[in-house]
């Protein structure tokens, strides 16, 4: 399988995927052209008013751009300084809401390791606009099992790790979050980890995606989730000013 990105994919995928807010951006800049001939106000408002709408839809794009496209995430260069393939696992998981950019990749960084994909979107309890449209272009992993979130069919204690890569947000309740974290923590070896990572509902994701902060959450957040899903420890770890790496052990 060609796992090659093209150039500019993480934005591509972006505005691909949120083309309802770039929409909605446009629309508000044409509006606001339209008011300032008709009804004149003040120049230096309609200026801020500009790069304030101008901004909100840029960003996002710069930002991702670095993070996607630039920093390595794709390369799995973040897995190095949590020494993951130090423990040469024998039996890892990765598990997404839908729209998988990185089994491929993982088999490829664990060759000696079985991997087992899931997916556990379901589209009454997960309705962002978003997700569905991602899941349209998707690589599908060949071992893919949809599952629900309170159950992964596998025993107990025989995954040495459990990747969940920017796919978690995707559960909104965090009585389910909670429940889904068991069930990994379930299927975990006592040795075995559980690898989060995610965008946090933090100053730099609010300086890049402004009002889009809001479906991400704060590492308190994330903590407190383990905490209550019994996980023993939980380490975080940045990847850029705006990507944290949360590995958490039974």
């Amino acid at each position: 399988m060609d796992t090659t990105r093209r150039k500019f994919q993480g934005v591509l995928n972006i505005l691909s995927f949120n083309r309802h807010f770039y929409v909605i951006g446009a629309l508000l800049l044409a509006v606001l052209i339209v008011l300032h001939r008709i009804f004149p106000f003040s120049d230096t408002l309609f200026w801020l008013l500009i790069a304030a709408i101008g901004y909100g839809l840029i960003a996002p794009l710069l930002v991702s751009a670095y993070v996607y496209d630039f920093s390595g995430y794709y390369d799995l260069k973040w897995l190095e300084p949590i020494h993951l393939k130090e423990s040469d696992p024998k039996h890892i998981v990765n598990i997404n809401a839908g729209f998988d950019e990185t089994s491929f990749l993982l088999q490829r960084e664990f060759p000696t390791a079985t991997l087992q994909v899931f997916d556990f979107y379901n589209p009454k309890r997960h309705t962002e606009p978003a997700i569905v449209r991602a899941r349209n272009v998707s690589l599908v992993h060949p071992s893919t099992e949809q599952i629900m979130t309170d159950h992964i069919p596998l025993p107990d204690a025989g995954t040495e790790i459990v990747f969940i890569l920017s796919a978690l947000h995707e559960i909104r309740s965090n009585e389910e979050k909670v429940q889904f974290l068991k069930e990994c923590r379930r299927i975990c070896k006592p040795d075995g980890k559980v690898v989060l990572v995610e965008h946090l509902r933090d100053l730099p994701n609010f300086l890049a995606f402004s009002v889009g902060v809001t479906h991400f959450f704060s590492k308190k957040v994330w903590k407190q989730s383990f905490s209550e899903a019994e996980f023993s420890t939980i380490e975080e770890t940045k990847f850029t000013p705006f990507m944290s790496i949360f590995v958490a052990t039974p």
